[in-house]
């Protein structure tokens, strides 16, 4: 199982155009690092849309659901820092879902992902997730351009706090895939068939949105722990 945790966030987001540049230095040098000194997390991943769609999805892998409705980690959401707080305001359009990890099949984590978000249609969810569990998922990454794939479903809401009442409130996530893999090509074959949205929306799929992403930072834990 390559994801590090039990657990993980997800997020979504654009940001304003002219803020993009100090966004991605504020987020490597000092987010990310801030995230992962939190005890509990374990790896927080950035990704570039490679095309239409959110340009931005990040991914925290954390050690339990409980890691991300801690104490510790309020404390940090209700303090941001100056920098924080100035970066904020440029966040549009921002889901954020606290998600267990329901299924992981494959190994390592490849530098393109493939992001589906939907939601279940009610008293379906039995059937799609036997369907997702043992036939659709652990087939792929023997696919040659893919390497792993990871299920994640929304588990908890997340509290109101001062990070989010400066840039809006957040939209939730329901269920969502990622597929990472080396070729792009690869990835975007499978919107055309295995995780099409029309193959999605026969199992019980709503709401299906899809995005191809170019891994852009990543940092682990121990990274911090050591520096």
């Amino acid at each position: 199982m390559p994801l590090l945790g039990q657990a993980a966030m997800l997020l979504s987001f654009d940001v304003a155009q002219e803020a993009i540049p100090e966004h991605d230095d504020w987020h490597t040098h000092e987010h990310l690092p801030e995230r992962l000194a939190i005890p509990g997390f374990m790896r927080g991943t950035r990704w570039v849309a490679r095309g239409d769609g959110l340009r931005y999805f990040v991914l925290y892998e954390v050690a339990e659901l409980a890691t991300l409705t801690s104490a510790v980690y309020l404390e940090r959401l209700n303090n941001p820092s100056p920098w924080t707080s100035k970066m904020m305001p440029h966040y549009r359009g921002m889901t954020r879902g606290l998600c267990t990890v329901s299924a992981s099949f494959g190994l390592g984590v490849g530098c393109v992902g493939l992001l589906i978000r939907f939601k279940p249609v009610a008293g379906m969810e039995p059937t799609f997730r036997a369907w997702l569990q043992d036939d659709a998922l652990p087939q792929l990454p023997s696919k040659a351009g893919v390497g792993s794939v990871h299920w994640l479903e929304g588990a908890a809401t997340p509290a109101m706090t001062n990070e989010q009442r400066i840039r809006g409130a957040d939209t939730g996530v329901d269920w969502a895939l990622l597929v990472t893999g080396y070729d792009a090509d690869a990835l975007t074959a499978l919107t055309h068939g295995d995780l099409g949205q029309e193959q999605l929306e026969q199992r019980g799929a709503v709401g299906v949105v899809s995005g191809l992403y170019g891994m852009h930072y990543a940092l682990t834990d121990r990274e911090v722990r050591t520096r």
